[in-house]
């Protein structure tokens, strides 16, 4: 039972990141959950000098705020200074994950608040945080809820707003001329980026939800055309590479999260080199033809 656990764990927020993943690289902003997995550090500090708990809820609150004011950074850096975006995504995580270090340096050195679990996180221990409910009813791991209730909030704004998010990613000068606000599609998509980056701290650890943010819709990215398939064929990636990093993880004896991104990375591979559509064997075929 431990093993479906662990697997539909990784599977949930592959799926959530691989959906966000696709409108981020419409976007060109890719690197975003990385600026978030980082940024969130001194929030976690922050969230203990002022609560001086070390609850799991304390610093998902204090990590979640510090996302969305890095996201709101971001935004200022790049329309404000006229930075590229990747030039405000670096400058405002090392910035704040620089913060961080010195705020735990100055009034937390002593302290275990765990950073490290954060930022790698270990999806082995989610069976054994279960939610207990009266009578002694074991319901669920706390991961699985959590992650179920934050793809079921992606899923409904993705259907209920497709358009809206689909033409602000595409042409955001379109988009305004239509009357789209894009300053408020990009704050929504940021914060579901950023809400979901925090709630999979405590499972699968900042690190693997970048690459999950990242590799599934690439690949996807190079396998078709059409957004829609990109969404399910992102999807399915993220679930494959959930399941098979796992058991190679117990074949190896070794990091579960790391096996995860390598299946990720191995699967971008074959699609680099297979897809039908943009894969290296497919330009070659049609340059030698030619």
């Amino acid at each position: 039972m431990n093993d479906f656990w662990i697997i539909l764990t990784g599977s949930l927020v592959a799926i959530s990141c691989a959906l966000l993943g696709c409108f981020l690289i419409l976007r060109r902003m890719a690197l975003v959950g990385d600026a978030i997995s980082h940024a969130v550090l001194p929030g976690i500090v922050l969230a203990f000098l002022f609560s001086g708990s070390r609850d799991s809820l304390t610093m998902v609150i204090g990590a979640g705020l510090l996302g969305l004011i890095t996201t709101f950074l971001i935004e200022f850096f790049h329309k404000k200074a006229k930075l590229q975006s990747d030039a405000a995504i670096g400058v405002t995580f090392t910035w704040l994950f620089a913060i961080g270090v010195v705020l735990i340096s100055l009034f937390a050195g002593k302290v275990d608040l765990d950073q490290d679990c954060v930022l790698y996180g270990e999806i082995a221990y989610t069976p054994l945080d279960m939610i207990i409910l009266e009578g002694g009813y074991l319901l669920a791991p706390k991961a699985i809820v959590v992650m179920s209730c934050v793809l079921i909030s992606i899923l409904l704004v993705i259907y209920f707003f497709y358009k809206e998010l689909l033409v602000t990613s595409f042409d955001p000068g379109y988009a305004t001329a239509l009357g789209f606000s894009t300053a408020f599609w990009h704050y929504l998509l940021m914060g579901m980026v950023s809400a979901t980056t925090v709630a999979s701290f405590e499972s699968v650890g900042a690190i693997l939800v970048v690459a999950l943010l990242i590799v599934p819709p690439a690949t996807a990215y190079l396998l078709t055309d059409n957004f829609k398939r990109m969404l399910l064929i992102s999807s399915g990636v993220g679930v494959v590479a959930s399941a098979s990093g796992y058991y190679l993880a117990v074949w190896m004896d070794g990091s579960i999260a790391a096996a995860i991104a390598t299946m990720c990375g191995l699967l971008f591979a074959l699609a680099f080199v297979f897809s039908p559509t943009h894969g290296i064997l497919k330009r070659k075929l049609v340059r030698a033809i030619n």
